[in-house]
């Protein structure tokens, strides 16, 4: 357990290397900025995540999860075979 000036008051508060921890005299959470990044990064990874073609929502009819099911599969599948193909003519020359 270490100590962090507190941004929003200057006052020093215990720290668990945590950005939720909060300040001991102001109450506020000691990440500041950092709290910030990190929380809109995982925004943008839930809207990127959401965005992708095979996507299972809970919404989705059991056919429908089925196949985005198979699609991930295959793609990954696809995938496998293309960094495969990369890495043997990389490996080729040398």
């Amino acid at each position: 357990m270490g100590e962090k000036k507190c941004p929003h008051c200057g006052k020093w508060s215990d720290w668990n290397q945590n950005y939720t921890d909060t300040c001991t005299h102001c109450g506020k959470p000691l990440g500041g900025t950092d709290l910030e990044y990190q929380e809109k990064r995982a925004a943008q990874e839930k809207a990127n995540e959401e965005q992708w073609v095979f996507y299972i929502k809970e919404s989705d009819s059991t056919l429908v999860k089925r196949l985005k099911t198979a699609g991930n599969f295959f793609y990954t599948i696809y995938i496998a075979i293309i960094t495969f193909i990369a890495w043997l003519i990389a490996a080729l020359p040398g």
